[in-house]
């Protein structure tokens, strides 16, 4: 297919000459007389090359370059001047034009002007197809690096999940041993410990299948206004019981500042449930008994939040290595007793209100967890 080129120029012999050599060299050639119908054609051929005089009536060269170069910057302009427009070949040079060149026209300045702008259009369009193959090749690149980030994030839950189900397996396992014992032996006190250690694993196995079902299911948060205390209040009733089962104090300390927001209270109660029963179990596995092991539920008002709740424990507290995988799947500090999916149940709830939860601690001095719930519109 023939390249097309659009020859504008006032001069009906420039024109003529200029349209037989540019045909002989193989274009196809589109001819105007003025800017004002140039561009009209250029607006429908869209030809790659244009070479314009650059003094015409009416429209300019120079106009038609800028008209030219705003409709489609790819165009290869060359400008056609007389020895007394120098000023003008440069004023089009710095517009973007490829190349001048001057009256009276020879074969030779106007061949080298359409080689230049063969060639400037030939690297163009290489540099083009190499940017769409970069742009294909980062894709297939980031499509497997998500895909591989993707198994691996699968196989860490595989991994951890299979390490929480070997752990209830194991302790199914230790309590049937002592079960049997106590049967081989017709010994009550094994009996009795062999049926605790049993039912202490069912209950692992019942909690194991609630946390995998509620992390599975879409978080829906459900606002609705309402007091950030009550839903505190409700975990601390809620954990007394457990706190003076394993000598833990457990206090309150609840703003009376706090205004009705909006919030899902259920998703809310949940967190600090979560929160509060992870420091009673800092607290049951502190090792120091002269301790007077405490728990503290706050709520406070503070600039720029609807509310701020803490939980803070005096207990064994985390390592630097601990708490860098404290958000991690399937990640707990309590051994075969926990499954890791409190913690993350609880940052994608509190991720859901748009909110934030941060944590400081300290080896042998306990742990703060902060959960701030932003302010919204009271409707």
């Amino acid at each position: 297919m023939k390249q097309k080129v659009l020859l504008v120029d006032d001069e009906a012999g420039i024109r003529n000459v200029l349209k037989i050599s540019l045909a002989d060299a193989g274009y196809e050639v589109f001819v105007q007389d003025n800017g004002e119908k140039a561009l009209e054609i250029f607006k429908k051929v869209r030809p790659p090359i244009v070479l314009a005089d650059i003094k015409m009536p009416g429209m300019s060269g120079l106009e038609l370059l800028r008209r030219i170069k705003a409709e489609e910057t790819d165009t290869e302009v060359i400008m056609i001047t007389g020895h007394g427009d120098l000023a003008l070949a440069i004023e089009s040079l710095k517009l973007n034009a490829t190349d001048f060149i001057t009256k009276p026209l020879s074969d030779d300045a106007l061949a080298v002007a359409m080689k230049r702008a063969e060639e400037r259009i030939a690297m163009k369009k290489a540099l083009k197809a190499y940017t769409e193959n970069l742009e294909q090749l980062v894709e297939e690149k980031t499509n497997k690096l998500i895909a591989a980030e993707r198994f691996a994030a699968a196989g860490e839950t595989v991994a951890g999940l299979s390490h929480a189900i070997k752990n209830v397996a194991s302790g199914l396992e230790g309590g049937a041993f002592v079960l049997e014992k106590g049967i081989e032996l017709d010994e009550r006190k094994y009996l009795l410990q062999g049926w605790d250690i049993l039912k202490g694993n069912v209950d692992k196995i019942k909690n194991l299948s609630l946390d995998l079902l509620n992390f599975a299911k879409p978080v829906q948060i459900e606002y609705r206004l309402h007091d950030p205390n009550a839903p505190a209040r409700e975990v601390a009733a809620l954990m007394k019981a457990r706190a003076e089962k394993h000598n833990v104090i457990l206090k309150t300390d609840l703003s009376s500042e706090l205004e009705d927001c909006r919030f899902d209270p259920e998703a809310v109660h949940q967190c600090l449930l979560n929160l509060v029963t992870n420091a009673m179990d800092a607290c049951r596995d502190d090792m120091a008994p002269e301790k007077k092991k405490e728990v503290i539920l706050r709520s406070k008002k503070i600039d720029g939040w609807a509310v701020e709740y803490q939980v803070q424990d005096n207990c064994c507290g985390m390592t630097s290595e601990l708490k860098e995988k404290i958000f991690t799947s399937f990640f707990t500090t309590k051994g075969v007793q926990g499954t890791g999916i409190g913690l993350m149940l609880t940052k994608r709830m509190i991720d859901e209100h748009n909110g934030i939860i941060v944590f400081e601690s300290q080896p042998g001095l306990g742990s703060k967890f902060i959960v701030r719930l932003p302010e919204t519109e009271r409707s």
